[in-house]
């Protein structure tokens, strides 16, 4: 596969990644196959997906012990990201960013993760009662420790539709202004794909003029891009599209035009090339510094999304993508 390079770090990975949050939570069934998600890391592996995106709260923690027993086998393969700053209670997801629950997180998660070291430490969220700077420097001195090689942090922007100027990422660029004083970001997880496209506004450009890796969170719209969910079919409780805006059956059937426009191009390149496949090349072509991280938790689907590395649109696909209607159903 096709190797990218993050930040000034130049931390070298697989141009397309491995979501590992579906394996261990937010989608059904996720709970239930530890083998076969451990087939699906292995494969991602062999493929040259080596980043592998995990974060301590997924589970919260199983998802963290599970990457582990791959990485206790392979861990000159695979390039680790975890997460911190986000504590899973009995009701609601709270914030943690004080300096030293940071550093026991990450003690804790390398213990997790049977490594000694972490690729990628990504802020998950900031504190609003911590000053970022503070949590920021904290996660710096785990990099002087050796026990993480770079930082990262996750974008935070209220979903929509499309929008203009880059307001939706705008207490993000802030939140970077401020901790690159402190030490360098290396990357930005933050979502962006053919529905939901608001990072190519201003975050993503912000990323690449500083040699700032991006890595492109659900690329595949939660699924959808896929081609492969029925409108109305519905899903668990404890899926997360079951609260998603996009997926009542409305929305779904609404927003099948996306679908229908990635198949037409993704048929113009061979009768195996499919919608999803489109998506993550659409996703590869933003830039050179993006890095899509794809969810999946089968090993046919990591398999798919690997192939996409390989994948070059055209001028003409490329703008056929751009025409394709805004999707329809948002957060606000």
């Amino acid at each position: 596969m096709e190797r990218r390079t993050i930040g000034a770090a130049a931390l070298s990975v697989g141009a397309v990644g491995l979501g590992c949050m579906p394996m261990s939570w937010a989608y059904s069934g996720s709970r239930q196959r530890g083998d076969e998600s451990l087939r699906a890391l292995h494969r991602a592996l062999d493929l040259g997906a080596t980043l592998l995106d995990t974060a301590d709260m997924y589970g919260p923690f199983t998802n963290e012990l599970l990457v582990g027993r791959v990485l206790k086998e392979r861990r000159e393969d695979a390039f680790v990201s975890t997460k911190v700053g986000l504590l899973v209670g009995e009701q609601h997801i709270v914030a943690n960013g004080r300096p030293g629950y940071v550093k026991r997180a990450c003690d804790a998660s390398l213990r997790r993760l049977q490594t000694d070291v972490i690729d990628l430490y990504q802020l998950h969220r900031a504190d609003p009662e911590v000053p970022v700077e503070e949590t920021w420097g904290a996660m710096a001195e785990l990099v002087q420790a050796g026990k993480v090689r770079a930082l990262g942090l996750c974008a935070v922007g209220a979903r929509g539709g499309r929008r203009s100027g880059g307001r939706l990422y705008d207490a993000t660029i802030r939140q970077l202004r401020r901790v690159q004083q402190v030490f360098p970001v290396s990357a930005v997880e933050a979502e962006l794909s053919v529905w939901s496209p608001e990072a190519l506004d201003a975050l993503l450009p912000w990323c690449e003029q500083r040699g700032v890796g991006f890595l492109a969170a659900m690329p595949l719209g939660n699924g959808f891009l896929t081609g492969t969910l029925t409108p109305g079919e519905g899903f668990e409780p404890d899926d997360m599209r079951a609260r998603h805006p996009r997926f009542t059956a409305e929305m779904m059937a609404e927003n099948q035009p996306i679908v229908a426009g990635l198949r037409r191009v993704a048929a113009r390149h061979g009768e195996t090339v499919t919608a999803a496949q489109v998506a993550l090349a659409w996703v590869l072509a933003q830039g050179r510094h993006v890095v899509p991280v794809p969810g999946a938790k089968q090993e046919r689907w990591v398999a798919e999304n690997a192939a996409a590395a390989a994948l070059r649109l055209t001028a003409q696909d490329l703008a056929e993508v751009a025409e394709l209607p805004a999707a329809l159903g948002s957060w606000d």
